[in-house]
């Protein structure tokens, strides 16, 4: 069944116009899935012939003293100076959106090492299809710069669940410690409502059973 749906949503992502990229956006919070849809559409679209660029979001972080400013266990901090947002617009989704130099740079950070990264730029083939995934994709700072969003929806509980066996953090999203996250993501909610936003809603509660949800969730 995942196939097909992932087929499903590749079915959706729009023909280039011209020698344009297309741009499409994998959001959702964290531990909703996102960077392994994106690596399976990229296959599915791959498969059919078109030429895909990937990046992620987790590449665009901002340096830690910046990301830490407001505390380690912020939710604010977290919301507002976890990713360099004018960096991934100039440097990825404005030179692969219309009219764009389809010059881009694939990473900008190193988390591990938090090296600011500052080359080398890659050329996109014209008509490429770019797969962001990240979070926070349907901020204000990114409007207009997708062709496509997908919004993985999937409830606090079992994302919460996940992280607990990807990074060992608490499996109850209530807890203290992940309020960090949670906060911020319920920051978004409020002030983006990202599901109502997107053009594809895919639920993604069952991994094994993912379905697109007709319409968007408002």
């Amino acid at each position: 069944m995942r196939p097909a749906v992932v087929a499903d949503v590749a079915d959706s992502v729009p023909e280039a116009v011209g020698e344009d990229c297309v741009r499409v956006a994998v959001d959702g919070v964290d531990g909703a899935g996102k960077t392994v849809f994106a690596a399976e559409l990229a296959a599915e679209l791959r498969a059919r012939g078109r030429e895909v660029v990937q990046v992620s979001v987790d590449d665009w972080h901002q340096v830690r003293d910046r990301r830490y400013a407001r505390g380690r266990t912020s939710p604010e901090g977290f919301w507002l100076d976890s990713y360099d947002y004018a960096r991934l617009r100039a440097e990825v989704l404005e030179p692969l959106g219309p009219g764009g130099s389809r010059e881009y740079r694939p990473r900008g950070h190193d988390l591990a090492t938090d090296e600011v990264l500052t080359g080398p730029w890659l050329q996109a083939g014209a008509r490429a299809v770019l797969v962001l995934d990240g979070l926070f994709l349907q901020r204000a700072e990114l409007d207009g710069c997708f062709e496509l969003v997908i919004w993985l929806d999937v409830p606090f509980e079992e994302t919460a669940a996940r992280m607990a066996l990807r990074d060992g953090t608490s499996p109850d999203p209530g807890d203290p410690s992940m309020q960090r996250y949670v906060g911020a993501q319920r920051t978004y909610f409020a002030e983006r409502s990202p599901w109502s936003r997107a053009d594809l809603v895919v639920d993604n509660t069952d991994l094994a059973a993912p379905f697109v949800v007709t319409g968007r969730l408002d």
